[in-house]
């Protein structure tokens, strides 16, 4: 799974162990993430959710495992498949879901849709639909953050199919010379749209990409939120203390195919099944229950997370639809 020894790695251990209060605000933050999810692909093929809709099933851990690690004045910015990394940074579920319902309630006054949530409110910058495009645009924004002086990090998400893209590695180059404190975080899913990572790149370990630039770099597996906690932890400290950028590769599965659209028949036969084994619900609920956490303390937790989650539905159902008379309202700067 791993690297180089010549690999310039991070320090070990980033953060603290969680309490269990902790750990389990964190179940909860994943557990509301998949609730919602499987609820927008409830509504997606009911046609109330129209255009692309990419599922971040599978993924939670990586999203609020990140958010756990960051602080409110660290920014994010990622690609399309950005539910579930919006909820985490602090997107409310019933903006999130009124938007993919392309509602006047939601994050982006419904003219965003699923591919472009966005809340400057909590420094999330952006889902973005062209693959790897929006990389550079978070160094600009680490840019932005160094200049101000704020103490902030820019984090960007992007898949291994992003990781082939010459904006990437421009994006990286500029990040390093100028010393920027920005994480790159790549979600290594294994899968660029329907191609397998074996099939895209002589390299599996995208994080080695930073040698190139004498980048810090790790890999690590992304299925246990805690894990993801401290390893992130780890990498933001270091942007964030002025020693420059981080490239992280987490590993991790999603459960749906590419978009709704996409019955991923291009899966080994019992691929999905084996990784369901390490769902990082699964993961954090068995430790949990290895805290002292009990049946009923559980499943009060998940009906309060149902409840969240249907209240979201709801609430995008019975939201008005936009004004038309707004549709170019954001074209242009005032």
């Amino acid at each position: 799974m791993d690297s180089s020894p010549d690999a310039p790695s991070l320090p070990v251990p980033g953060l603290p162990p969680c309490t269990r209060e902790e750990l389990t605000r964190l179940y909860r933050e994943m557990l509301l993430i998949r609730r919602v999810e499987e609820l927008a692909a409830k509504a997606y093929t009911q046609r109330k959710i129209l255009g692309f809709c990419h599922l971040y099933i599978g993924q939670e851990s990586v999203a609020v495992g990140a958010s756990a690690a960051c602080r409110p004045e660290d920014h994010w910015i990622t690609a399309y498949r950005e539910h579930g990394q919006a909820m985490a940074k602090g997107v409310s579920p019933r903006a999130v879901m009124a938007e993919l319902f392309g509602k006047a309630t939601g994050c982006t006054s419904g003219l965003g849709g699923s591919m472009h949530l966005f809340d400057a409110k909590v420094n999330f910058m952006g889902g973005y639909g062209i693959v790897g495009a929006h990389v550079p645009l978070a160094v600009g924004v680490a840019w932005a953050l160094k200049m101000r002086k704020t103490g902030g990090v820019a984090v960007v998400f992007f898949g291994d199919g992003a990781a082939n893209q010459g904006a990437f590695f421009e994006a990286m180059c500029l990040a390093q010379l100028y010393k920027l404190p920005i994480v790159f975080l790549c979600e290594n899913n294994y899968y660029a749209m329907g191609t397998s990572v074996e099939r895209a790149s002589s390299l599996i370990d995208m994080s080695l990409r930073g040698l190139g630039v004498g980048m810090m770099r790790e890999q690590f597996e992304g299925f246990d939120v805690e894990h993801v906690r401290d390893r992130v932890g780890a990498a933001v400290a270091h942007a964030r203390e002025g020693h420059g950028p981080v490239i992280l590769e987490a590993i991790t599965y999603r459960f749906r195919g590419h978009s709704m659209s996409d019955p991923a028949k291009y899966r080994p036969d019992g691929e999905l099944e084996a990784r369901k084994k390490t769902d990082p619900l699964l993961i954090t609920e068995h430790r949990l229950r290895e805290m002292g956490a009990d049946v009923a303390e559980l499943q009060a937790l998940q009906a309060s997370v149902e409840a969240e989650a249907e209240d979201a539905y709801h609430f995008a159902e019975t939201s008005p639809d936009p004004d038309p008379a707004r549709l170019y309202e954001y074209t242009y700067a005032p």
